[in-house]
């Protein structure tokens, strides 16, 4: 499963995140991964959530992003939620291919997992590709 948290910047997308990591890990029985390019969210999460910095595994581009996403699941089936922040910083701003890539990401998490976003971008300016997982 999909979630989306949209908006321009300065609109409170990773404080929205950093409650819903907060409640998920209240709430969830099984395994917690926070994804962000930086620190910002490192030191305002539980350290029961498993963080992830992309610039450590040189995560950059959707492909890669994919892939990693791909491996952890193949290597942690108890995987429950991931959290990414900033996924226009790693993957880039091209909304057609970040379309595909969600699409993709649906199809391997199927309803075992949920993948939220933040998305620097209002929705008026989104692909009907991303828009319909909002």
């Amino acid at each position: 499963m999909i979630k989306l948290i949209t908006g321009k910047k300065g609109s409170g997308k990773t404080k929205t995140l950093i409650d819903q990591i907060n409640t998920a890990v209240a709430e969830t029985n099984g395994c917690l991964v926070c994804v962000e390019k930086g620190e910002t969210l490192r030191r305002s999460i539980s350290y029961k959530v498993r963080w992830v910095g992309v610039e450590q595994f040189d995560i950059a581009g959707y492909d890669a992003f994919y892939g990693f996403v791909a491996g952890m699941l193949a290597g942690n089936y108890d995987i429950k939620e991931i959290f990414v922040d900033g996924i226009l910083k790693i993957g880039g701003a091209d909304f057609d291919e970040f379309g595909n890539t969600l699409a993709k990401l649906d199809k391997l998490t199927g309803k075992d997992t949920t993948v939220t976003f933040t998305v620097s971008a209002d929705n008026s300016e989104l692909p009907a590709s991303v828009t319909k997982y909002l």
